[in-house]
């Protein structure tokens, strides 16, 4: 090999470990920013029903910071270089997308597209050759979100909130039932920590926040059925989903049994 082609060589693998190193501070940056926003939608779990809005008066401007952090990375790319690099910042990006769909579903009820996501964080889309949402990390994000909800019905009936479970199992039940897969991708609500929100709903004495997540989680599993999964860590999680939805039915018939929430809110 020529003198001239080694020096080549080199001066690639150096600009790939410059790179490198530049990606990974900025995926460091996007982590802080994605953690500390996952720990004040925690609070949700403890925190009463007309005191959610300015819990999420705080959440708006981190998501800023995390499309900001997004924006940086993807400045760092070479064209065309994405699914070189996206190894990195995948797990966090997830993360993110999670974040925005259960702020947008505690603000107005609805389920965030794929799309909408995407215009949340700044993400062109597809057409970027530098960063994109894949369909993948959004589904990811939606199976988050059916996770949380599913909390969040028990500890809203711990906080008096008894009509919350019915209103979470509502929206479930609906979003699993009847997405196809351009519904499911362009609708508008969400669902991945309706599980986990809808046992801390209870908890917390909000008896209606349970059925609602299991009307939300039911149809968003509805939606999920229709997809034809082959990755094999999105399917697992898929699975996983029942045992949500269970947990949620059980939360709801609890709150039915003990006429906690409006008979109608069951319906």
């Amino acid at each position: 090999m020529e003198q001239t082609e080694l020096e080549h060589l080199n001066l690639l693998l150096d600009r790939d470990i410059e790179t490198r190193e530049k990606i990974k501070d900025s995926v460091q940056e996007f982590e802080k920013k994605t953690r500390s926003m996952m720990g004040v939608l925690s609070k949700i779990h403890g925190t009463p029903s007309d005191s959610i809005s300015p819990l999420l008066d705080g959440v708006r401007p981190m998501l800023q910071e995390c499309s900001g952090c997004i924006a940086s990375i993807a400045a760092l790319i070479p064209e065309n270089e994405y699914w070189r690099w996206s190894f990195m910042w995948t797990n966090t990006l997830r993360s993110a997308v999670f974040a925005t769909l259960l702020t947008e579903y505690l603000d107005s009820g609805r389920l965030l597209s794929q799309v909408g996501v995407a215009e949340v964080l700044c993400v062109k889309g597809d057409a970027d050759t530098r960063m994109m949402i894949q369909a993948e990390d959004y589904l990811h994000g939606l199976i988050t979100l059916v996770n949380e909800l599913s909390r969040w019905a028990v500890n809203a009936v711990t906080l008096g909130d008894f009509e919350r479970p019915i209103r979470i199992s509502i929206f479930v039940k609906n979003l699993f039932a009847g997405f196809t897969i351009r519904r499911l991708l362009y609708c508008h609500q969400l669902c991945p920590s309706q599980s986990r929100w809808a046992v801390n709903a209870v908890t917390l004495g909000d008896f209606e926040r349970p059925i609602r997540i299991s009307i939300f989680v039911k149809n968003l599993f509805a939606g999920f059925t229709m997809l034809n999964l082959k990755n094999d860590a999105l399917r697992r999680r898929f699975d996983s989903l029942k045992y949500d939805i269970k947990k949620i039915e059980e939360v709801v018939y609890d709150v039915s049994l003990r006429k906690l929430a409006d008979p109608k809110e069951i319906e």
